[in-house]
């Protein structure tokens, strides 16, 4: 049986502006032609799946609880416009966090890859027909353990930006090369 392709999305800085440690739901905003493009993504067979950290709730600035209500909040504006997603999985862990129960070393906080394997084996994915797309380094670091293909959004100058990863100016651009890519192989 054929399995599944996705794109591996980080949310804040690539699907909707990033705000340090965003959780005031009125001031979601949505990436220019985001919705548009993850529709397209959608329409060629990808899944789309959130893969996000969230240290605010182990620093204390807001719970678990509101982070899944936040979460909500940006899956529903994307449903609204029509995208898709088709799920978030999150790490709420900081080894130095100001919350005891969110004090942990785990395996799940980008740049290590757990949630990546998790949302793998939850929609039988082929990460070789998988993209991973970001704003930051960590959020393609599973590119160097699977046949995960690996897109940055935003200047990366000076940084050491694995050959194996693509480099984009905005999210628009990448999607058109998943597209194009995903057709070539």
């Amino acid at each position: 049986m054929k399995k599944n392709k996705a794109v591996f999305l980080d949310r804040d800085g690539t699907i909707i502006v990033d705000r340090d440690y965003p959780s005031d739901v009125n001031a979601i905003e949505i990436i220019p032609d985001a919705p548009q493009d993850l529709v397209r993504l959608k329409k060629a067979g990808y899944k789309l799946i959130i893969v996000t950290n969230q240290s605010g709730v182990a620093r204390g600035y807001f719970d678990e609880a509101h982070l899944i209500y936040f979460n909500g909040v940006v899956i529903d504006a994307f449903k609204k416009e029509g995208a898709e997603i088709d799920e978030t999985f999150y790490c709420p862990h900081l080894p130095d966090a100001q919350v005891e129960k969110y004090r942990v070393d785990c395996d799940c906080r980008k740049p290590k890859t757990g949630l990546f394997w998790r949302a793998a084996e939850k929609y039988d994915l082929d990460l070789s027909l998988c993209y991973a797309v970001g704003d930051r380094l960590r959020d393609v670091e599973i590119c160097r353990e699977s046949g995960c293909k690996g897109c940055l959004i935003g200047d990366h100058s000076g940084e050491d930006v694995p050959k194996s990863v693509n480099t984009f100016n905005s999210f628009k651009e990448c999607v058109n090369y998943i597209l194009k890519d995903g057709l070539e192989n």
